[in-house]
């Protein structure tokens, strides 16, 4: 088994090297690719020491790669999946380059791995995305969805180590030079670009993401998106409407017997998802599961995940794991 990672030397692409170390991927070879700044450094996988590539053609095509775990900005994985799936490679790319591309699956695995046929190149959905589609999953199997309303509370990791540096440079009473304004002791309504329509690119994403990953063109999906002064794990507050009756016992305990959800639900015992405690867990944590005063067919409920394992690494490296098990499968 042979693979790679662009963009090794970032927040996600670390990670992606401990989760596979941590799920123990047999990897008979390893390659690592990173733009020129950051070729010739070293990184440690498994007590050993790998060189990191320039991520370059000539560096690729001899390398017969099995499996290409992408997080290196949309305009490097426009070009360069496709490089990577000219000489076989499965992609599975981190970006929001290929996402709503008819063509490419986007897939949590607990949810839709049934999108993935012999596509080469699978998309992972926006960090806030994947966590939430968990429970919506849950809910629209058994109670069927009419419309679906996001709050999001993002941590500054999801900008990257730009985020982080700009909560630590406003912490100290710097000027931010990633976000317009301090983070620090700050909330921003404000996640990516804004468009003409009033809304971001982020809260689009989560959108038409959720749209595609549940196979409902049509469900009625709106969100805001916020960035808060927590260093990792989003938080999402989620309200549906449901077409079956339901009550919050049955949906608890559905939720909790779904792969990858834990449920934390008891308020009069102050246990709820808390960011605090998702950090370095892979699960996505769900709790404040209670009906709408208003609306007897209408359910709030939070969830919370580590945005750089569940919302990028993790997801990915179990599409791998997936696709391998099939493959052996099918042998």
């Amino acid at each position: 088994m042979v693979i790679a990672i662009v963009g090794a030397t970032g927040l996600v692409g670390r990670t992606f090297l401990k989760v596979l170390e941590e799920e123990n991927i047999e990897i008979d070879q390893l390659y690592l690719y990173a733009s020129s700044r950051s070729a010739g450094k070293e990184l440690l996988f498994k007590d050993k020491k790998y060189v990191v590539l320039e991520l370059n053609e000539d560096n690729i095509k001899d390398k017969h790669i099995d499996f290409a775990l992408f997080s290196a900005g949309g305009e490097t994985s426009l070009y360069f999946a496709k490089v990577f799936t000219k000489y076989g490679t499965v992609v599975v790319d981190n970006s929001s380059a290929w996402r709503m591309d008819d063509l490419v699956p986007l897939v949590v695995p607990e949810v839709n791995l049934d999108h993935i046929h012999d596509e080469l190149l699978i998309a992972n959905p926006n960090c806030s995305t994947i966590q939430s589609v968990l429970p919506l999953k849950v809910l629209d199997d058994h109670f069927t969805l009419k419309s679906v309303n996001y709050t999001t509370f993002q941590a500054v990791s999801g900008s990257g180590v730009k985020g982080i540096e700009d909560l630590e440079r406003t912490r100290n009473g710097l000027h931010p030079t990633n976000y317009p304004h301090p983070i620090f002791n700050n909330v921003l309504p404000h996640i990516d670009s804004f468009l003409e329509n009033g809304y971001t690119k982020e809260e689009i994403k989560m959108i038409f993401e959720t749209r595609k990953i549940l196979s409902n063109n049509e469900l009625p999906v709106t969100a805001t998106c916020v960035r808060v002064p927590v260093e990792n794990s989003h938080s999402v507050e989620i309200y549906v409407e449901l077409e079956k009756e339901f009550s919050v016992k049955e949906v608890r305990k559905l939720l909790n017997e779904f792969d990858g959800i834990t449920v934390l639900d008891d308020p009069q015992n102050n246990v709820y998802p808390l960011a605090a405690n998702a950090k370095g867990t892979n699960d996505v944590f769900v709790g404040r599961i209670r009906k709408d005063l208003n609306n007897p067919q209408k359910l709030h409920l939070f969830c919370v995940a580590d945005n750089i394992r569940k919302g990028a690494a993790l997801n990915a490296v179990q599409i791998v794991k997936a696709l391998m098990k099939r493959s052996e499968t099918n042998v």
